[in-house]
């Protein structure tokens, strides 16, 4: 799967020059969390909702309305603005945002091709790109299998299928004795006995829901 089948398109996007608190209420009106910032339809930036909650003044300040507002009309988005932006292309996968995001610990990528901004993809973004490949949608029934860290494992489970019909297979990384866990998901005629075929073709069974 492919960055470009989950983020959202053509972001809302502001300047530089944006005041912080029309960039807040862009926030809340549209119930995002950040923003990315383009001059001359290139990439230069990103804010989030906690980068402009910190550059206002606190409750505790002495300042009066008058200073506040004065100031705050003064602040714009370049002065509270991250510049160094992790972010990724709308052909780059799903996975490889999934690391970045995990690595830089953040919970949103802008999506830029050739400079210019096309999509967002977020966390949210990536939860539903998880529970598509686990194929949680579409019912049926879930095995985790324990395996042998070998060449054409995965043919004797897949012989095992017929008559229902494989839908996600997700696998960890090797484990204690050199096995993987295999998560299977059927759906279909007979899903309901993939388990016990399965134990046929001699796999080890760790869990059926």
């Amino acid at each position: 799967m492919f960055v470009n089948e989950w983020m959202t398109k053509n972001p809302r996007t502001i300047s530089p020059k944006t005041a912080v608190m029309e960039a807040m209420n862009i926030l809340r009106e549209g119930g995002y969390r950040r923003l990315p910032i383009v001059k001359d339809g290139k990439l230069v930036g990103i804010v989030t909702d906690k980068d402009l909650k910190n550059a206002t003044p606190s409750q505790a300040t002495t300042l009066s309305i008058y200073e506040l507002n004065y100031l705050l009309s003064k602040l714009t988005v370049k002065d509270v603005m991250k510049s160094e932006v992790v972010s990724i292309s709308s052909t780059d996968t799903i996975e490889l945002a999934a690391l970045l995001m995990e690595e830089h610990k953040i919970s949103g990528l802008p999506v830029v091709d050739y400079g210019e901004v096309v999509g967002m993809l977020t966390i949210t973004d990536m939860l539903k790109a998880f529970i598509g490949v686990l194929g949680l949608r579409e019912g049926g029934t879930r095995v985790t299998a324990i395996l042998p860290d070998e060449p054409g494992i995965l043919a004797k489970v897949s012989k095992a299928a017929a008559p229902s019909n494989i839908v996600a297979v997700v696998t960890a990384g090797v484990k204690e004795g050199h096995k993987r866990e295999l998560v299977l998901r059927v759906v279909g005629e007979q899903s309901q006995d993939f388990p016990e075929r399965l134990k046929a073709q001699g796999v080890e069974i760790a869990d059926i829901r």
